[in-house]
């Protein structure tokens, strides 16, 4: 997305007085879809939380914020990438003390940004949780020197077996867990939808989609779980991308979490 020279556009909202004795209260909800690529999917969510901030405020927007001594502004984020993964579909809601147009306020923070963190959509809220609606996400990892059919018999043997142990560090330790049942799609592309390359090496792409659970199962947990079944040991690291986070229906699909409030929307003004 591209970004201009110069101090972002800030918002332009008549300014109201704030109550005495505590903050304004939430008058309006916005969730933001917004993308990390490139660098910048080195960035950690705490680093983009600060990068977040200040974006906020240079933008001008009246971000509400929380009760007491230290407050907070009214942020939430659902089901953050890992850092190092790039991502197409991570979420936020904001709580706003005024009400704005949400494409000026996509338009605003995406300028105040740095590039590669990209603001790509924001709808007004129209109910329901946020989090409730992040089911699932889409996954692609590109596994540089691997021979798509090296990684498509091990595929076979990941979706043959019912439970697949694997250990990850986690903040409570070292923890064991099915790194199987949470994915409900693994699959190879074929040669036809892979990106062409000026080169004889080869490039095994893998699409996964993974069911959201306790203890999250993340992609390096997918590849562990290759290297169990297969014995598939990458010799170059993997380019991880998250394409697509929502609800999941019957058939398999990710439903943008934005659709139901822009749903919701239209159905409020008929």
């Amino acid at each position: 997305m591209e970004r201009h020279a110069g101090t972002p556009e800030e918002l332009t909202i008549a300014r109201k007085p704030q109550p005495e004795g505590g903050q304004a209260p939430v008058v309006q909800r916005v969730r933001i879809r917004y993308a990390k690529r490139g660098p910048l999917r080195f960035t950690s969510h705490r680093d983009f939380a600060r990068a977040f901030e200040r974006a906020l405020r240079r933008a001008g927007v009246p971000i509400a914020f929380s009760q007491g001594f230290t407050p907070h502004p009214k942020i939430s984020y659902a089901s953050a990438a890992p850092t190092g993964v790039a991502s197409e579909a991570e979420y936020l809601e904001i709580g706003l003390r005024e009400p704005v147009d949400p494409e000026r306020l996509r338009s605003a923070l995406d300028a105040a940004l740095s590039p590669g963190l990209d603001v790509l959509d924001a709808v007004e809220a129209t109910g329901g949780s946020l989090p409730d609606r992040i089911e699932a996400s889409r996954w692609r990892i590109e596994l540089p020197e691997v021979d798509p059919a090296v990684l498509g018999a091990a595929v076979a043997a990941f979706t043959a077996a019912e439970v697949i142990q694997v250990e990850r560090m986690t903040k409570q330790g070292r923890r064991t867990f099915d790194a199987r049942a949470a994915v409900i799609g693994i699959d190879v592309l074929p040669p036809a939808e892979t990106p062409s390359r000026a080169t004889a090496v080869p490039c095994a792409i893998l699409e996964v989609v993974v069911r959201q659970v306790t203890p999250s199962v993340r992609p390096d947990d997918v590849l562990s779980g290759l290297r169990v079944v297969a014995d598939l040991e990458p010799p170059v690291a993997p380019r991880v991308i998250r394409l697509a986070q929502g609800t999941l229906t019957a058939q398999g699909e990710i439903v943008d979490p934005l659709d139901a409030d822009r749903d919701g929307a239209a159905i409020g003004e008929r």
